[in-house]
């Protein structure tokens, strides 16, 4: 978490808003853009960019136009155009960085078909925004058991009011084509609201769901990741990963998006590497490669018919064998290019007892002698003397 409200408390909750990074400071929220020019003034007879983005339950971001000329800042509640009524975000960028968003998103700043911001939140706009917003839970629930009575196969991950309470969207996740007419009926009834249904994919639904990876940390999709990227499994092999599912597979069931992160550091090193599919011609005969290590720089190969014996060689030494095969003047064998340096063994010396396995153990109490039978036993001696 980023802002102090909502900072990680005793048991991980968040200790502040309790809002898990949607809270009123905007300073933990993912799609958060520094506005670095907020200081920087407009030349003169410029007028500012009439375009700014709003933000809606830390999900999604739009443009609207700014048609009455409203003073807005960042973090200002606003009533913007919606279909049918009015919905209520929260500005996240004003000004010339409001006109790159949009290039980023290729959207077009003089297209006609941009909403409006109307004007404002007053104070009744809000109240109704948060009722609408407290009520999601409870619906979620219920909406859950409705599809699931209805024997549908889809999972309904999260559903968002308009801000005015006139609509619902329920987001949900099916991997095949669902019929959802009674079950739109159904909500209809049940929830007294119009109904949307909007189908997301398996990574958008884990960002909104939340969670923490096989990292330790949040998932990165619902902290600061924002646009998903295609990852294949080419991404695991240039990184020497084992190709296990369990391993490579993230909450969504896709494969993880940090395997795209370190991928070019990876395939940069692999430039200096020789192909690993080329044979390596001899004359004691032809060598295939059979493991890498792009850390050390080593290559690992064996002859044909001999592949449990791997011989060791370093990059310079595998491209001057190519370049003498190049040339048809083949070297006589991969054993002349090893190189093996001894391991020194590390003496270790027991100066402080560390090694000894009983130095914490308590030492044991000697037990006291008996002073009866020392007594007997004196005086059978004496008794024998005597005699």
């Amino acid at each position: 978490m980023g802002c102090s409200s909502c900072s990680t408390g005793k048991d991980g909750q968040p200790k502040g808003c309790k809002n898990n990074g949607t809270c009123g400071t905007d300073g933990c929220n993912k799609l958060t853009v520094f506005d670095w020019l907020s200081d920087v003034e407009l030349p003169g007879g410029q007028k500012a960019f009439d375009c700014v983005e709003v933000r809606f339950k830390n999900s999604r971001k739009e443009f609207f136009r700014n048609t009455e000329q409203l003073t807005l800042s960042i973090g200002d509640i606003v009533a913007t155009e919606a279909s049918p009524g009015h919905d209520i975000g929260m500005v996240t960028l004003t000004g010339e960085l409001v006109r790159v968003q949009m290039k980023k998103k290729n959207t077009d700043p003089a297209s006609k078909e941009i909403p409006k911001v109307y004007r404002k939140a007053s104070q009744k706009d809000i109240d109704v925004w948060q009722a609408a917003r407290e009520r999601e839970d409870a619906m979620k629930v219920k909406a859950r058991q409705i599809a699931i009575r209805l024997k549908l196969k889809m999972k309904i991950s999260d559903i968002e009011f308009q801000g005015d309470a006139s609509k619902a969207v329920f987001y949900y996740t099916a991997e095949e084509r669902v019929d959802f007419r009674q079950l739109i009926k159904e909500f209809a009834y049940e929830f007294k609201t119009r109904i949307e249904m909007r189908q997301i994919g398996f990574r958008q639904e884990a960002a909104r769901l939340g969670g923490i990876g096989s990292c330790g940390r949040e998932l990165c999709c619902s902290t600061w990741l924002t646009d998903f990227r295609t990852v294949k499994t080419s991404a695991a092999r240039y990184q020497q990963l084992s190709l296990n599912p369990l391993k490579l597979a993230g909450q969504c069931g896709k494969l993880k998006c940090c395997l795209n992160y370190e991928l070019d550091t990876y395939l940069e090193a692999l430039k200096d590497f020789p192909r690993q599919d080329q044979k390596l011609t001899t004359q004691k005969g032809d060598a295939v490669c059979q493991k890498i290590d792009i850390f050390k720089g080593k290559l690992w190969y064996a002859y044909e018919k001999e592949y449990n014996n791997w011989i060791e060689l370093d990059t310079d030494a595998v491209k001057e064998i190519l370049k003498a095969q190049r040339e048809k003047n083949p070297v006589a064998s991969l054993e002349e290019f090893t190189s093996e340096i001894p391991v020194e063994k590390a003496e270790f010396s027991n100066a402080f007892g560390q090694d000894s396995l009983t130095r914490f153990d308590k030492p044991k109490r000697k037990k006291p002698k008996n002073k009866r039978k020392s007594n007997k036993h004196k005086k059978s001696k004496k008794n024998n003397a005597n005699s």
